[in-house]
């Protein structure tokens, strides 16, 4: 079990670092997905982004979330650096299950939340069941 938890931390410290991707450093932002009856949720951290400078959009299957974050001040003389700062990618392969023409989603505080609404075939119906 102790291998288990110390490979996923050994994960998680990887994913932290910038990948070189579309010709540029972007960060992995960070995600939970979880799903209701009616659709999944999907909450990703975007810190130092502004809503204005998130491109979110759907094609051909995949959502492809893009976030731009101004660069913070130059010069500067840091007694320690942890924080790095550079725009976000991410892709995401989406189920035809989804209905795409009623995909939303809202900004605040950092945390980028979508929702991806179930198609209608796709939600769980209750079925009566009658006595005789």
């Amino acid at each position: 079990m102790a291998e288990t938890n110390l490979a996923t931390q050994k994960d998680r410290a990887e994913q932290r670092v910038p990948e070189s991707t579309r010709g540029g450093v972007f960060f992995t932002p960070r995600v939970d997905i979880y799903e209701t009856a009616d659709e999944l949720i999907l909450y990703a951290d975007l810190p130092g982004a502004r809503s204005e400078d998130i491109d979110l959009r759907y094609e051909q299957g995949e959502l492809i979330l893009h976030g731009r974050v101004p660069p913070r001040q130059q010069n500067q003389d840091f007694l320690l650096a942890e924080y790095g700062v550079g725009d976000f990618y991410r892709a995401f392969a989406i189920h035809e299950s989804i209905d795409s023409s009623r995909i939303a989603a809202e900004f605040k505080n950092g945390v980028l939340t979508v929702h991806l609404p179930k198609a209608e075939a796709a939600r769980p119906k209750q079925i009566t069941v009658r006595s005789q």
